[in-house]
């Protein structure tokens, strides 16, 4: 698929219910309107290929972007053109996407660190979204991961809106994804309490990291015992 083609399966995907659902979600700028499912369908179609990736960012439409963000090569991002996609983010749903791609990168850890001290909302985004993965993904060591946790626990409250989100989905990654960090992961989000983010006019809410970090440990004990 190349770029004409995929602009096009883009634009007939879109919907004006979604034009008029993302805003709500903070898109600006030029979009089709294309749902997560479609998305998802499209990136299952064309599954990796970096160089219409490229150009999709390039277009700076918002559905673009996104899809750019989700079939880019992780092997092929080099610092300068993730340092640009990271400056350019504009969006959680943008962020989102790319995170969960250039956390596959062999660049994904020293990027990370420098991005999320950025002052821009949606660079540091990224930076504590891309490290949620890493400790999901087992890139993440124990001793990083109480770094980031103390870290958290000193700035949190002090961070943009949306950061504070990602901070604290990191806290429940590290608690969920490294077990040597859980009790800390658990102390951490207890010393935090509530983490208040404005998801503007929308049924998104932050999760408890506590109450999640519990739940989730507790299910995956319970799937253990049935299957002894």
């Amino acid at each position: 698929m190349d770029l004409k083609e995929a602009m096009s399966a883009l634009e007939a995907a879109g919907t004006e219910k979604h034009r008029n659902i993302l805003p709500r979600h903070g898109v600006t700028g030029p979009m089709f309107g294309v749902s997560s499912m479609n998305l998802t369908n499209l990136q299952k179609q064309i599954k990796v290929d970096h160089e219409l990736a490229l150009a999709l960012w390039a277009t700076k439409n918002h559905d673009a972007r996104v899809l750019a963000g989700r079939i880019g090569d992780p092997a092929r991002f080099t610092v300068k053109v993730a340092d640009l996609w990271a400056k350019e983010c504009s969006d959680y749903i943008v962020v989102e996407a790319f995170a969960a791609t250039v956390a596959h990168s062999p660049i994904a850890d020293a990027r990370a660190a420098v991005w999320r001290d950025k002052k821009n909302e949606w660079t540091a985004s990224l930076g504590w979204a891309v490290s949620a993965h890493l400790a999901l993904l087992g890139r993440l060591s124990s001793t990083a991961g109480r770094q980031l946790l103390r870290q958290i626990e000193r700035e949190i409250h002090d961070r943009p809106n949306r950061v504070r989100h990602e901070m604290n989905a990191c806290i429940i990654a590290i608690g969920t994804g490294i077990q040597e960090c859980r009790q800390a992961a658990l102390a951490t989000a207890d010393n935090v309490g509530t983490v208040y983010v404005d998801h503007g006019e929308t049924g998104c809410q932050t999760p408890d990291a506590w109450e999640y970090i519990d739940k989730t440990v507790k299910h995956r004990a319970q799937i253990r015992s049935r299957h002894r």
